[in-house]
């Protein structure tokens, strides 16, 4: 019987046994993640940035192509054709006499062109220059949107879960205070009032645990998505670690002067800018006549029929001028619908100029407003914990009410979430801040994730 049995555990089923009980263990276990985690998983899974690099990826192809259009350009074409001639001469007596003629002929051609003088290739090469710098931005502007994503996703999913924690909270002292009514009433002491408060606390409280765990649920899910991975438990905001900071520089309009000069909005709307007019000066080059330098090489035997067996080298070297003269008025309506479309570009980037500051207005308020206001509801928080306090002694004397117990844990509740709320709108204020700045990076996402504790 040992000898099966040990024959047995040495066996590949019993291995293969095992392999997946562990494996089984392991998908089951508990995945945690602190925000630089999902941030940095982020980064690798989430689809909108990938397609964002593959977008600036393409664009930036746009520079090479141009700069192709200037440097020289070689082909080489190689015919072969076999002739059949069949010629019909009179001859002295007027009767016709025919010949047929069967012979190859064939040629090489080698060909060289240097563009010299083509103002269209140029400003087509300082155009596709834009083109990139707007990819680049673009791809800079999505990076930026991906720490507030990840960030409004993590602390969205974490403000869910203190909610339900109060709910749950509540609910634990809803149970003692219904007991105590019924208690107080079974000794007299009490009303069926007390009873009925506490009863209708509670059931309202088991509607609000469902939503808490559905908001709980979604806003998880929202952060699965961006890091294409299943998430159990996240990191907690450590009250104790969180410094309320103002701005730096404190100032407004240092602010707005620092976005215009380095969001990633700005810098891609002044690049398109600069794409419409590089197209106005494409269009000009209309007017303009061209310059090429040609070379070629070519060899060819039996060319023609009065020489089948000849065989020709011809080299040359040359310049092309193509002057244009007239157009039927094609270009100088281009030229026109260039303008009107970096009109549209110039004021593109003054409407996002003005957005931005707004923008930059909203943020850098909510985020030196919330400061005091955190402050506020800290303080609020201790005396809504004081009021507490004093209605459970004063039921217990038996000049309060459950009723008056529970709107004063009631209000607690209220002030423990606007707190909760205040403090995670500061900290995506200032991430938002920084993204509007351009300096939203794996950094600022560092320093908010010191404040979190597992």
């Amino acid at each position: 019987m040992t000898r099966r049995f040990n024959r047995f555990v040495s066996s590949a089923p019993f291995k293969k046994l095992v392999l997946s009980g562990l494996l089984l263990s392991c998908s089951t276990a508990v995945l945690s993640m602190d925000l630089l985690q999902a941030y940095e998983a982020a980064k690798l899974q989430d689809a909108t940035i990938l397609a964002a690099r593959a977008t600036a990826q393409a664009g930036r192809e746009n520079l090479p192509q141009a700069l192709a259009q200037l440097l020289p350009n070689i082909s080489a074409s190689v015919g072969y054709n076999k002739n059949n001639l069949i010629s019909t001469t009179p001859n002295f007596f007027g009767v016709e006499q025919t010949t047929k003629t069967d012979y190859p002929s064939q040629n090489q051609t080698l060909t060289l062109r240097q563009p010299l003088y083509r103002p269209f290739l140029k400003s087509q090469y300082q155009q596709a220059g834009a083109r990139v710098e707007d990819a680049n931005a673009l791809l800079n502007q999505e990076e930026q949107t991906l720490v507030v994503r990840v960030v409004g996703a993590y602390f969205e999913a974490m403000l869910t879960y203190e909610q339900l924690s109060l709910v749950l909270a509540q609910r634990k002292s809803y149970i003692t205070q219904l007991d105590v009514a019924r208690k107080s009433f079974a000794a007299g002491s009490g009303t069926r009032t007390d009873i009925d408060a506490a009863q209708a606390q509670l059931d309202l409280n088991a509607a609000e645990e469902i939503e808490a765990r559905q908001n709980m649920v979604f806003t998880l899910r929202q952060l699965e998505i961006l890091v294409n991975q299943p998430i159990d438990q996240l990191s907690t905001l450590n009250v104790s670690k969180l410094q309320l900071q103002g701005p730096q520089p404190n100032n407004l309009q240092d602010w707005i002067t620092r976005a215009e000069q380095n969001s990633p909005q700005i810098k891609s709307l002044k690049a398109l800018v600069e794409v419409a007019r590089r197209e106005v000066d494409k269009n000009k080059s209309g007017h303009y006549p061209t310059l090429d330098a040609i070379a070629q090489l070519s060899r060819s035997q039996s060319e023609n029929i009065t020489n089948t067996q000849n065989r020709y080298n011809n080299t040359s070297v040359g310049l092309q001028l193509n002057v244009p003269l007239f157009a039927g008025g094609g270009v100088t309506s281009s030229i026109r619908q260039a303008l009107a479309a970096l009109e549209r570009a110039e004021q593109l980037l003054e409407a996002g100029r003005r957005d931005l500051g707004l923008r930059v207005h909203k943020e850098f308020r909510s985020l030196t407003e919330n400061i005091p206001k955190i402050s506020a509801l800290e303080q609020a928080l201790i005396s809504a914990d004081q009021l507490v306090l004093s209605s459970s002694k004063s039921f217990q004397a038996g000049s309060r009410t459950v009723v008056d117990v529970l709107n004063a844990e009631q209000k607690r509740t209220l002030v423990q979430r606007d707190l909760a709320q205040a403090r995670y709108i500061y900290l995506i204020s200032n991430i938002r801040l920084l993204a509007l700045v351009g300096s939203a990076d794996v950094e600022a996402v560092r320093s908010i994730n010191q404040v979190l504790q597992p």
